[in-house]
């Protein structure tokens, strides 16, 4: 066993050894060049991009473990897909312990950097963005990674998506912190994931600031255990850009949180100011589906002290302004929907402290005109437990102290 053991550490010190770094430069033949580092890289080796700007006429793909792509440092390595002829991503990670940092990659088609069945995947010092401002003709996604597991997303500004700028999806042990999401149709979206810990992070001049759903019919359901904590959310206020029929195109302009039918999710010591339609809103999944395994409904939901300014003066959803009527003139700041029952649903628990909180009593999901709303400083006693702080890779979690 002893022999082993030496045998074992041999072989990993020697392809320690072998790691290199492979410097590319801009200049002609971009793609190729970076492309074909991508890909004869080995497990430990550094991809090293120069300062200056690259431009390309295709995506970029990388399947192997253990490689670090690097540049200069955002504005300095630039990575331009304004030429890209097909619609793709910029950039798709679909291997082990992958770390990607320090550059800005702009104008793709697609998404910006995507990450498939990663993981250890991490997201550091890096900028993404569609520099034409807000457009529906934008990629969907600045930062992507889904079906993940041990997601860091530390240091990133995404600006422009049609969809979402910073989104995990369907994934596990999630990271997202110090990191800049405006002019985005969504912020920060964590969706259809299990055990995420959001902090520190600025969600502004975006539709929505940060948002936590759960969609029905995909690989992964059951999204639960989401921490949102010592973030600013402040002044979302882009009109909704996105393209017709995704579901992000109905989240109101002016929201601060958004919570739809996910499980466990806790709201707290957040800066929430500046958004027209509502600081937070509590909503069931209210579309048609046919998964029978699907809970449309938000539960166990804590939201308490956050630091609520001025919110909900002007609601852009469907029957705002003639709810905003109703209650005097003006909506509070946290909304729900209040629908508490769904079959074979589990019993639907919230503690929302920050008030003043309006239950909307509806019925059933998305029934607006039977609302029958009331007001109260706070709604709900429950007691509920917080999820445990995300524990990433020590390796992992020390890339950026």
């Amino acid at each position: 066993m002893r022999m082993l053991a030496i045998t074992l550490a041999a072989v990993l010190a020697a392809g320690s050894a072998q790691a290199k770094t492979l410097a590319v430069a801009p200049g002609a033949n971009a793609q190729e060049r970076v492309q074909t580092a991508l890909i004869d890289a080995k497990p430990g080796d550094v991809i090293e991009l120069a300062a200056g700007r690259y431009d390309f006429t295709d995506g970029l793909s990388l399947d192997i473990d253990g490689v670090t792509v690097r540049g200069a440092g955002p504005g300095q390595t630039v990575l331009s897909f304004s030429g890209q002829k097909g619609a793709g991503e910029g950039l798709l990670v679909t291997s082990d312990r992958v770390t990607v940092r320090d550059f800005s990659l702009q104008d793709t088609k697609g998404d910006g950097i995507k990450a498939k069945g990663s993981d250890q995947i991490s997201f550091l010092n890096l900028v993404v963005e569609w520099t034409g401002g807000p457009k529906e003709t934008n990629g969907a996604y600045g930062v992507y990674p889904v079906s993940s597991t041990n997601v860091l997303i530390d240091k990133v500004t995404v600006r422009g998506a049609s969809d979402a700028g910073i989104y995990v999806g369907q994934s596990k042990n999630i990271v997202v912190r110090n990191s800049t999401a405006e002019f985005n149709v969504a912020g920060i979206e964590i969706e259809n994931s299990m055990n995420a810990d959001v902090y520190d992070n600025l969600a502004t001049r975006n539709a929505g600031g940060i948002l936590v759903f759960d969609l029905p019919n995909l690989p992964q359901m059951g999204g639960h255990s989401t921490r949102i904590f010592r973030n600013r959310v402040v002044d979302n206020d882009t009109p909704n850009f996105a393209p017709k029929g995704n579901i992000v195109a109905n989240v109101p302009t002016g929201t601060g949180v958004m919570l739809m039918a996910n499980k466990n999710v806790h709201v707290f010591d957040n800066e929430i100011d500046g958004n027209a339609s509502a600081a937070v809103i509590l909503i069931a999944y209210s579309q048609t589906f046919d998964d029978k395994t699907y809970n449309p409904l938000p539960r166990d939901i804590v939201v308490r002290n956050n630091r609520l300014g001025r919110n909900a003066w002007a609601p852009a959803f469907p029957g705002g302004a003639i709810l905003a009527k109703a209650l005097g003139g003006t909506v509070p700041p946290v909304i729900w929907d209040g629908v508490v029952t769904w079959p074979g649903s589990e019993a639907v628990r919230v503690r929302l402290s920050d008030g003043p909180v309006v239950n909307l009593n509806l019925p059933k999901p998305g029934a607006l005109m039977e609302a029958n709303p009331k007001i109260s400083p706070t709604l709900g006693d429950a007691v509920i437990e917080e999820p445990k702080p995300v524990v990433l890779p020590a390796d992992q979690d020390q890339l950026i102290p």
